[in-house]
């Protein structure tokens, strides 16, 4: 699946993935998925006005920095020394189970992470609002907002982020690819 993505687009899912890891999650879910897109910021969207420690403020990523630093340890400076070439989008694939064809999963050095529901749709929606092109960051955040159900709407409106003007762009933006 990854072979259809953008650099910026297989970035920031990878980057979701390795917060999903970081966090014990048992799954990738779309508000990681929004996470990584705003940390990785795979798009020059304007109406895309939330910053990655907006975003963050919301999510619960199980960040165990403050424990860590009361036992003088530096969790960052053990992920570099840890994770050298982890966060290479070539070192990881997305891939469809044969078995279960519902069931998207994420591999990599890190270890492997099925895609929970709302992060599936949100990648099944990416892939086919472009078919026969890239899926582009864009396309990611568009199957975000397509699914009111998964959160990542509420997320955005909560940091204030103008949902309409948002849709409105990436519609122009859908529109200009396919003229």
């Amino acid at each position: 699946m990854f072979a259809r993505f953008t650099e910026g687009a297989r970035n920031a899912v990878v980057r979701a993935g390795i917060l999903a890891l970081d966090a014990g999650r048992p799954a990738l879910d779309a508000d990681l998925m929004l996470l990584g897109l705003a940390e990785v910021r795979p798009f020059a969207l304007r109406s895309f006005t939330a910053t990655a420690a907006d975003i963050r403020e919301r999510v619960d990523t199980g960040d165990a920095r403050a424990l860590l630093a009361t036992l003088g340890i530096d969790l960052d400076r053990v992920h570099r020394i840890t994770r050298v070439g982890a966060d290479d989008p070539a070192s990881w694939s997305l891939r469809r189970s044969p078995l279960r064809p519902l069931r998207v999963m994420l591999y990599g050095p890190l270890g492997r992470l099925p895609l929970a529901m709302h992060a599936r749709k949100a990648v099944e929606v990416a892939l086919w609002w472009g078919p026969g092109r890239p899926v582009t960051g864009e396309d990611l955040m568009w199957g975000l907002l397509a699914d009111h159900a998964n959160g990542a709407a509420r997320i955005l409106a909560d940091v204030g982020v103008d949902l309409r003007e948002l849709v409105q762009e990436l519609r122009g933006l859908a529109a200009g690819r396919a003229a």
